[in-house]
């Protein structure tokens, strides 16, 4: 028996270089004639299914990527099970890029798209600087950034309040009689740390309360990391009788060390996370968060792009979904009955 066609003997086939043959079998630019005779060799040899090759000299995929921060991350997998479901019904595969908040990485997918290994691209920076701002716009496929870009930003946007949301907690806190509401943030050159940070300062000053910077600590938005960042602050403020955490996993992390430091949520401590992802519900005690619609951003950007690939000419859409206090027991305690 034969071995089946390989890269050669299609170059061979075709008169053309092995070089030539990679680079139409894996979608990257080359003239039209090459193409041509490529996808006629490999179709001749059995090389290439026919749906693939139809792919190819369409430079049409059927598959969209999405782009995280981290894959793991309760928030990002909401997103996903939103987005899948939209771009299936359409005919779209999803691919998955889990980037660790790394702007090069990043900047490496957007750049990528040249390549035309997916149609179009779902991502949620962290870190939006001039770089990504340039790579979207020089973007060969479209883009849809879930998260705050600048105001004039050509680009398909969804986008939350997480400003007005820190201040639907703090508002919440102070309504409790909490006056000692301390803050536990991610980092500051993040879009959302940046964001939160800004907002617990004014909200704090327009409840009437001081600013009080042994309140603030800095730390990431995982729950290890977090709960580390709140023993440092619970060891510099021992009288705080709340924590206001920039995200749930922080949150869960501040639970954590409340128990082991014989402190009552909330008898002694309130508690209140961002993100209202599926553990806040069933932590013990239930965790009172601030729900900035993981669900529907996720379809929002899922839609978007897909009018994006049926419409390429339109102005782009910025799309904002607004924040809700979603009260559990970390902060009004167990209703009885």
């Amino acid at each position: 028996m034969s071995d089946g066609p390989t890269i050669t003997t299609i170059a061979e086939r075709a008169g053309v270089s092995i070089a030539s043959v990679s680079r139409v079998l894996n979608g990257l630019p080359t003239r039209e004639d090459t193409v041509r005779r490529v996808l006629s060799a490999a179709d001749e040899l059995g090389y290439v299914p026919n749906s693939v090759a139809r792919s190819l000299k369409s430079r049409r995929t059927n598959q969209v990527a999405f782009a995280m921060a981290d894959i793991g991350n309760p928030v990002y997998l909401t997103m996903v099970r939103e987005i899948q479901p939209v771009l299936k019904a359409a005919g779209y595969r999803l691919v998955l890029h889990s980037t660790d908040a790394d702007v090069a990485e990043e900047i490496d997918v957007l750049r990528s798209l040249g390549e035309r290994y997916v149609d179009g691209l779902i991502m949620i920076p962290l870190r939006i600087g001039e770089a990504h701002l340039k790579a979207v716009e020089a973007a060969r496929a479209p883009v849809v950034i879930i998260g705050s870009v600048p105001d004039g930003t050509r680009v398909d946007n969804v986008r939350t309040d997480s400003r007005t949301g820190v201040r639907l907690a703090l508002e919440h806190l102070r309504s409790l009689g909490r006056r000692r509401i301390g803050f536990v943030n991610g980092p500051l050159d993040t879009v959302p740390g940046s964001a939160r940070s800004t907002a617990y300062a004014e909200g704090i000053r327009e409840l009437g309360l001081p600013y009080d910077e042994n309140l603030v600590e800095i730390g990431d938005f995982y729950r290890a990391e977090g709960a580390q960042a709140v023993s440092r602050l619970l060891s510099r403020a021992p009288d705080l009788d709340a924590v206001m955490c920039a995200n749930d996993l922080i949150a869960l992390g501040a639970l954590d060390v409340l128990r082991r430091a014989g402190r009552r949520v909330p008898e002694d401590v309130a508690v209140a996370g961002m993100d209202d992802i599926d553990l806040a519900a069933v932590a013990w005690p239930s965790l009172t968060s601030i729900s900035l619609g993981s669900a529907e951003r996720g379809r929002l950007a899922a839609e978007l792009l897909l009018d994006r690939l049926g419409n390429g000419d339109r102005d782009p859409k910025v799309i904002t979904v607004p924040p809700r206090l979603m009260v559990r027991a970390s902060t009004v305690g167990e209703e009885t009955t």
